[in-house]
């Protein structure tokens, strides 16, 4: 009893010089911080508002006329695009990303779908190629293309996808990652930047979950 008599009188003794002091700072160190997200979400807010008012849309920045059927050239006037679509063992998403790529709103013989199967899986390598000769047996030209190494992994198979001798024909590539689902409109949304810009070297579209 007298041992928890000498420690309650030293805690006593001690709190108010001691616990006092430090229990202030962290206080004040809370308000402070309180304060600096207060300002850095106004801050924020602001940059927000300024944003939706001011800022310059593609559009405005840049040339954009939608492309149009020519009748002399038909299908001609618009630039053939390779569609590259690098996959490893995409077994949940390969039908919708190939579905959705070979549902591109362009002409079928100004397309081509380069569907780059980095694969270690036998199982899955032959349902991906199962699906590419399904829609190429609807008209769609698409190509199932594989490599004995994954060197550089997905970017090696874009670069080694670029050295087929039936990429030379194509004016522009557009890279899809084997998750992604595009709408139908992409490419006649994109590709008319680059068609009247020529400075333009890379048209980059929101990525949306």
């Amino acid at each position: 009893m007298e041992f928890t008599g000498q420690i309650e009188l030293i805690w006593e003794q001690t709190k108010v010089p001691l616990v006092v002091p430090v229990l202030k700072v962290l206080v004040v160190l809370c308000l402070a911080m309180s304060v600096m997200l207060f300002i850095e979400r106004v801050y924020m807010g602001i940059v927000i508002v300024f944003v939706q008012l001011f800022r310059r849309k593609p559009e405005k920045m840049y040339k954009w006329e939608p492309m149009k059927d020519d009748v002399e050239l038909g299908n001609l006037g618009y630039p053939m695009v390779l569609v590259q679509i690098p996959m490893y063992n995409e077994k949940e998403v390969y039908q919708l990303s190939i579905g959705a790529a070979c549902g591109l709103s362009w002409p079928a013989d100004r397309v081509i779908i380069q569907v780059l199967d980095d694969s270690t899986d036998p199982a899955i390598k032959t349902l991906v190629q199962v699906e590419c000769q399904r829609w190429a047996s609807k008209g769609i030209n698409i190509k199932y293309e594989i490599r004995d190494n994954r060197n550089g992994y997905k970017a090696g198979a874009l670069k080694e996808g670029m050295k087929h001798s039936y990429v030379k024909q194509c004016d522009y590539v557009a890279i899809f990652d084997a998750d992604f689902q595009p709408e139908p409109h992409f490419l006649t949304r994109t590709i008319p930047f680059l068609v009247n810009n020529p400075q333009l070297g890379l048209v980059q579209a929101r990525w949306k979950f």
